[in-house]
């Protein structure tokens, strides 16, 4: 049974793929949101497929490691992007990158504990629910500790949902830029010649190798982070080597294509895989949804007075959805890709170095409402006592 179901579920990922490019071109034709629209194409394609499972006798699940590959694709593309960028704006602003940081992490507790307080929710579940982190992670959270994981599940999908879908239309009108890539993807879909062919299989190779040993050592998004140290480094590699001639070769655009799709079908068959959602369910998550992106339109703010960026590089910077589907806003914009960035993956190791932390003082705040609540209600009774 779990062998068929695999066996499923392999050629479902199949079919979301080829269903993603023909409704990544209508999504980039309708709305202006440029070369990112394989994303939302990806969404949709998970989404429909999930659904349409549960009307046929097609058992599948959901594929958790469509992120991941995603996240080492497009990571290798963004590090190819960001080798000639000016990296000393990002060193110089190293305090700024960890005071956004500490402000975001620092507004999530609030709007946990206020999202906890409106919709009566236990606080470790709002907690989990409303930190800016991965929605994989957060739910893992949940169900270790015994925790409404579809809850928290259901926060974190919407936020990172709300934000790619409103932060790139935005970017796009931001930056005055009609233009979209999706018309021309062609060109450089895939490599022609056979230097480029065996130069993107050695590519491949050294990702996959170093995202294992990014998992071997504990590195805070393997996936993403390995990768983008491959892109980075590749090109400077290649130039070391005494019998070529200077290479200048870029992975082609079908490697940040599947990327994008396959970060689009994880958010899509996470809607998917959600198929009873009671809307007062949905409308109390909305509340913290709605106050974390506040929060980071407010960090971007800081930014602005802080730094010499432009607002659209700020609100980048801040955004607070996936790390990734920022930095591809970034890159099909050509708009400060360094910066956007450094100030994800800042964000990012800070978060998953300190989430023992934040476990603990998420404990601990349940405890404390617990120990309160008990003496509320024994001071309740005792005054009940004292009338009867």
């Amino acid at each position: 049974m779990n062998n068929r179901i695999a066996k499923n579920s392999l050629v479902t990922l199949g079919v979301e793929l080829l269903l993603s490019l023909p409704l990544g071109f209508a999504f980039g034709k309708i709305f202006p949101i440029g070369g990112i629209a394989w994303i939302f194409g990806g969404i949709a394609a998970g989404a429909l497929t999930i659904y349409t499972s549960r009307f046929t006798k097609w058992e599948i699940k959901p594929h958790p490691i469509a992120r991941k590959i995603g996240q080492a694709l497009v990571g290798t593309t963004i590090g190819f992007s960001i080798t000639n960028g000016n990296l000393e704006a990002v060193y110089s602003e190293l305090p700024t990158f960890l005071f956004l940081t500490l402000f975001i992490m620092i507004t999530g507790v609030f709007t946990g504990w206020f999202f906890s307080k409106v919709s009566r929710t236990n606080i470790f579940t709002a907690m989990l629910a409303t930190t800016p982190g991965g929605v994989g992670i957060m739910s893992s959270f949940a169900a270790e500790y015994n925790k409404d994981v579809s809850l928290v599940s259901l926060v974190q999908v919407i936020r990172v949902t709300s934000v790619v879908i409103i932060i790139p239309i935005l970017a796009r009108s931001l930056a005055n830029s009609n233009g979209t890539s999706v018309s021309s993807f062609i060109k450089n879909l895939f490599p022609t010649d056979t230097l480029s062919l065996l130069l993107l299989i050695i590519l491949l190779i050294c990702t996959f190798l170093v995202v294992q040993l990014a998992k071997k050592w504990q590195i805070p998004t393997p996936f993403f982070f390995g990768a983008l140290l491959v892109g980075i480094s590749f090109s400077y590699c290649l130039n070391l080597v005494p019998f070529l001639d200077e290479i200048n070769f870029t992975p082609p655009y079908l490697v940040n294509l599947i990327g994008q799709a396959l970060l689009g079908i994880s958010i899509g068959e996470s809607w998917g895989n959600n198929p009873k959602i009671k809307k007062r369910t949905i409308f109390y998550a909305l509340i913290p949804v709605s106050l974390t992106i506040v929060a980071g339109f407010i960090a971007a703010g800081f930014a602005t007075l802080l730094t010499p960026w432009d607002w659209l590089t700020c609100m980048l910077v801040t955004a607070p959805g996936g790390a990734a589907e920022m930095i591809l806003v970034a890159l099909s914009l050509n708009h400060n890709v360094e910066v956007v960035t450094a100030g994800h993956l800042i964000r990012l190791i800070a978060l998953n170095a300190s989430l023992p932390l934040w476990l603990l003082f998420f404990r601990y705040l349940e405890e404390r409402v617990a120990t309160n609540n008990y003496l509320l209600r024994g001071l309740t009774d005792d005054r009940s006592s004292e009338r009867i």
